[in-house]
């Protein structure tokens, strides 16, 4: 997920918002107890998160793969002040970390966290989303985009994750893995629908951001 120089990436982050005591706690405990802490947003894009939430200040937020909770935090400090948050983790094993984040920051009764199959889950929620966040198993990207995108609300946005998939989604010799086709098979996709408006940024793994029109 290194595409920019480290001195560049150092030079932004010392020019950027500094994340909150509980996000810096959170980042920290995650790297120091969690496998694979790199699924983490982390301190730059939580804060393009944050500033993205800043300015929709959207009142429904879906989020497909809590982690340990940092997103959702990220969203939760820009949401309108009577928003909710239903986040979705198949893994119950991080359920307590992640809870205990949200009331720690603050927002434990504007944040659901769900535990089970998002697939299973998403068709038994009846609301309608300003926001909705994709950051879970890659090969459901495209189901997670069919299964929200007539609930979302007009001028709403969906974001994905690691649409750039550490420059796999570019190199033609591996794209027989799977996550990587169907990344890639996600970015196209979202480029052709004409439903949305589409800009995918290259902020540390990859956002591609899709306001719906």
């Amino acid at each position: 997920m290194e595409f920019l120089p480290q001195e560049i990436e150092k030079y932004a982050e010392e020019h950027t918002a500094k994340e909150s005591e509980v996000l810096y706690n959170l980042n920290r405990e995650t790297h120091l107890k969690v496998l694979i802490p790199r699924m983490l947003s982390g301190h730059i894009q939580g804060r393009v998160l944050s500033m993205f939430s800043h300015m929709l200040k959207p009142k429904n937020i879906l989020e497909i793969g809590t982690y340990t909770g940092y997103s959702a935090i990220c969203f939760a400090e820009g949401m309108h002040p009577e928003g909710k948050i239903t986040t979705i983790d198949y893994n119950n094993e991080l359920e307590t970390m992640a809870n205990s984040y949200f009331e720690k920051a603050g927002f434990s009764d504007q944040i659901d966290m769900k535990i089970g199959n998002a697939m299973d889950i998403i068709p038994t929620l009846d609301m309608k989303w300003d926001l909705v966040f994709i950051d879970a198993d890659k090969e459901n990207y495209s189901n997670y985009f069919d299964l929200v995108i007539d609930n979302v609300n007009p001028g709403g946005y969906i974001i994905a994750d690691n649409v750039l998939w550490s420059g796999k989604v570019i190199q033609e010799e591996v794209k027989t893995d799977l996550d990587t086709r169907e990344l890639d098979k996600y970015n196209k996709k979202i480029n052709e629908d004409s439903r949305v408006e589409n800009l995918l940024l290259p902020v540390r793994d990859g956002l591609m951001v899709a306001r719906k029109l």
